[in-house]
């Protein structure tokens, strides 16, 4: 008689399909899944550790706004995330390149999330970490229900895509022409849907879709859509209370 679920008594591992068209095993794909959410721990404890620093050591903000050096370096930080993208790219399979590149990605991101948090209060800060908080885990919790059902959402690829390229010229224009406090309040919220969204497609992704050598390019995805979600948020709430 066929079962639509079964629990191996051993491991005390739940073996039922984590979508209705499942072919492969679905221990192997929860512990692929457990391996991206580990990594992405560690690299929000990493981002958490190197961000308090810079906005607990007020020496280290100061030197980046302060003098022209420690702008420059912003600048370069800002943009050595996308750099190390590359060799990522070319070296995801090799251990332990992949870590240590990956080590760097997460640091530098950290560095630029720190000094956006150092000039911002800690009220704003503290709803921003709560609400990133709770929505990731209820985006999550829900995907993996409603791939359980049979849902995918493939479908919102391209339009994440075209949000993306939506949100990026209207941060182009407001950075050339600013349009006051109204309009930074509509991108934080435009932005915080947008990244809202990404979560929901890489979870599905990674249910579905990645392979078990991509584990380091899935545990990019959901870090930097949970980053850009708090950055979204906290641009949003700073917005609201100035």
């Amino acid at each position: 008689m066929w079962t639509p679920y079964r629990k191996d008594v051993e491991s005390g591992r739940d073996s039922r399909p984590l979508y209705p068209t499942m072919l492969e095993s679905p221990e192997l794909r929860w512990a692929f899944i457990r391996k991206i959410y580990s990594i992405v721990a560690l690299q929000l404890l990493l981002t958490i550790a190197v961000a308090a620093v810079v906005v607990t050591y007020r020496p280290i903000s100061h030197f980046f706004v302060g003098t022209s050096a420690g702008l420059a370096l912003y600048i370069v930080l800002i943009f050595v995330p996308f750099l190390v993208l590359c060799p990522l790219y070319y070296y995801h399979q090799k251990h332990p390149v992949n870590y240590l590149l990956l080590g760097v990605f997460t640091v530098a991101l950290a560095f630029v999330v720190g000094l956006t948090c150092a000039f911002t209060s800690g009220k704003v800060i503290l709803e921003s970490v709560i609400l990133t908080a709770s929505v990731v885990v209820a985006l999550t919790l829900y995907t993996f229900w409603a791939a359980r059902r049979g849902h995918d959402f493939s479908f919102l690829g391209p339009f994440l895509f075209g949000a993306i390229l939506v949100l990026i010229l209207f941060a182009l224009v407001q950075v050339l022409f600013p349009l006051g406090k109204i309009s930074v309040m509509i991108y934080g919220g435009l932005a915080s849907l947008i990244f809202c969204g990404y979560i929901i497609y890489d979870t599905d992704n990674l249910i579905k879709r990645y392979s078990y050598d991509e584990y380091i390019w899935a545990a990019v995805a959901l870090y930097l859509d949970i980053i850009n979600l708090f950055l979204s948020l906290l641009t949003l709430f700073r917005a609201a209370e100035s």
